[in-house]
């Protein structure tokens, strides 16, 4: 059974940073596209960035480009998200899944970020 967990969330003041991290079991995780997508409280989901198996493409949606990064580490079987420079319309439940294009068939509960002074 394949397990996603999302830890590194929190409170932030706009301009600072959080690292997101994915640990995840049950599945074969160096051949899965890995992304993030975020939903925020009444909007609906936008899929915020994505990494291949061998981590040489990425994507990353306009609204994060230049300020988020994505990663992965096949032996930890971990994706990471390092987001600086944090605005306030950041603020969403992040969840990590599998797909590089939009979310697939494996997906977390999610690690809620705050942006707020």
């Amino acid at each position: 059974q394949a397990q996603l967990l999302e830890s590194g969330g929190g409170l932030v003041q706009p301009g600072g940073s959080l690292n997101l991290s994915c640990a995840t079991s049950g599945f074969t995780f160096s051949k899965a596209a890995m992304g993030w997508v975020r939903q925020a409280p009444g909007k609906g989901p936008e899929w915020v960035s994505s990494i291949n198996t061998g981590s040489d493409m990425t994507y990353y949606a306009e609204s994060v480009k230049g300020r988020f990064t994505i990663s992965r580490d096949n032996a930890k079987r971990t994706l990471y998200l390092q987001m600086n420079s944090l605005k306030p319309e950041d603020t969403a439940l992040y969840s990590c899944a599998t797909g590089f294009t939009a979310p697939g068939s494996f997906r977390g509960q999610g690690t809620q970020v705050t942006v707020s002074s």
